[in-house]
């Protein structure tokens, strides 16, 4: 019995650091850009429209409109709430456009189109049956 008690100042201890640690963290998070956004905008995606309670905030992100994680203006200006689907939809189509802007030929250069998919379908089509 007496090592019981010799861990219980221990393990209080620890409880108290973690106590501490979580209080410490949720200060963190309030002022975090996602909970300042949650206080300015209302709990509804800006793409479809769902809204948002307390059992599914959870669901309910923040996205930068300017894409730039590191922009994030006092009044929220550069924030809009979005879902999760339509966030990662959002975010799927950016990466597509910077993508794709970099590696589509551009239709003044012709010779950047290389490929025709449909160059032998007038022969094909005008071949007779045999």
């Amino acid at each position: 019995m007496a090592a019981k008690n010799s861990k219980a100042p221990e393990a209080q201890a620890g409880m108290q650091r973690v106590v501490a640690e979580i209080r410490k963290a949720r200060e963190a998070r309030l002022k975090g850009y996602r909970e300042q956004s949650l206080r300015i905008h209302p709990w509804i995606c800006a793409r479809c429209g769902r809204e948002f309670s307390g059992k599914n905030l959870r669901m309910l992100t923040v996205h930068h409109k300017d894409h730039n994680h590191d922009n994030n203006p006092p009044d929220g200006s550069n924030w809009e709430n979005l879902c999760l689907y339509c966030h990662d939809n959002e975010h799927s189509r950016y990466i597509d456009h910077v993508e794709g802007a970099s590696d589509t030929p551009s239709e003044e250069d012709p010779e950047a189109l290389t490929h025709s998919p449909f160059a032998a379908l007038a022969n094909l089509l005008n071949k007779k049956p045999d």
